[in-house]
């Protein structure tokens, strides 16, 4: 006790106590003007070095700043008496990812979930660091520019991001029961207002497509396993052996975003399942999952348009999977879902068969 007072009139600014700084501290932070957090956690240190709250404070500020090394050293020492919740879980993360140190800002990032399993902030923070690098409608984008496939079929418009990349000269068809098209899309596309099952059923694809086949797919439906079977089913039957189907939504960040029931802002659903059946059912496909933010795009070539595998077992394929538990990525998802670089050089060489054969 008498150390604490002698502290009090000697260090920090004279007359504060404790209590008083770190309601400063708070106030300040809440109108975020750092200066005077920074000022009133530093005086609170000044009379009690370690001071849990001080030291958060003092840390978050020093993290804002760009200051890394002096965050993350505060930040430990709020962690003194346990994590203080999701916030400060995450703060510690971005310390580490600044640091390079990834394998420790991922285990920050999840016990963040652990107090707040849809906290946007860990979420973010584990995609730049599973999926470093562009986004997935930037390779979709780069894929359309090295191919320019002459045809190409797109499950899932949405408002029409990924389907206004497609060339001028490509003719595209999009399917979706509710688009809502805010972008401006080529004279050579057409949307169908209808479910791709529907389509499917009631459509020729290749006289769609003045009896060419599809070049290039792409999956981004329902976000559900069964329902992207089916879609891969159905297009495979109208590619050829040197087309390309891409698949999104296959590389989720946790088990809480791979669920079939969205539970979180982040999402992915359960097309995971998708790569695990086909890599079974399916050895002859040649499967890429590029860490493309942020939740991955499967490439998949050596398609074979003949095959019956996959739809004379799709009920048994559907049970089985439906009946696999996340916990099979647990420890390897890299090598379960076929992990591939973000790289576009690396990238560019899978396309390198089908363009030869293209220009042949």
């Amino acid at each position: 006790m008498l150390t604490t007072v002698i502290k009090q009139l000697f260090s920090g600014r004279r007359g504060a106590s404790i209590d008083a700084l770190l309601e400063e501290a708070r106030a300040a932070f809440a109108a975020k003007d750092l200066v005077r957090t920074e000022k009133s956690a530093k005086d609170a240190l000044a009379i009690c070095p370690h001071h849990v709250e001080a030291s958060y404070y003092y840390g978050i500020v020093a993290l804002q700043r760009g200051n890394h090394t002096e965050a993350l050293s505060a930040l430990h020492d709020a962690e003194a008496d346990g994590i203080l919740g999701a916030e400060h879980a995450c703060q510690m993360a971005f310390c580490h990812f600044a640091l390079q140190n990834h394998a420790i800002a991922e285990r920050y990032c999840e016990i963040a979930l652990q107090h707040d399993s849809n906290y946007i902030n860990a979420h973010a923070l584990l995609v730049a660091i599973q999926m470093p690098g562009s986004d997935y409608t930037a390779v979709i984008s780069a894929i359309h520019r090295s191919l320019r496939p002459a045809t190409y079929l797109e499950i899932g418009v949405a408002q029409g991001k990924s389907i206004a990349l497609a060339n001028a000269e490509t003719s595209s068809i999009g399917v979706d029961p509710e688009p809502d098209i805010q972008l401006p899309l080529s004279s050579k596309t057409r949307v169908f207002t209808k479910t791709s099952d529907t389509f499917f059923s009631e459509h020729d694809v290749r006289a769609e497509f003045g009896g060419r086949p599809i070049e290039l797919a792409f999956i981004d439906g329902m976000h559900h396993f069964d329902f992207a079977l089916r879609d891969f089913v159905h297009i495979e039957r109208h590619c050829t052996q040197k087309s390309i189907i891409l698949i999104h939504d296959c590389y989720p960040l946790n088990r809480a975003t791979a669920t079939r029931d969205r539970a979180t802002t982040c999402w992915s659903g359960d097309v995971w399942r998708l790569i695990l059946a086909l890599k079974k059912h399916r050895p002859d496909l040649e499967i890429f999952t590029i860490a493309a933010r942020p939740t991955g795009l499967a490439l998949i070539r050596n398609l074979d348009p003949q095959s019956r595998v996959l739809s004379d077992n799709m009920d048994k394929i559907v049970a089985e999977f439906m009946a696999t538990d996340y916990a099979v990525l647990d420890h390897n998802k890299r090598e379960m879902l076929n992990w591939f670089p973000n790289d576009w050089t690396k990238i560019e060489g899978l396309l390198k068969p089908v363009v030869s054969d293209a220009h042949v």
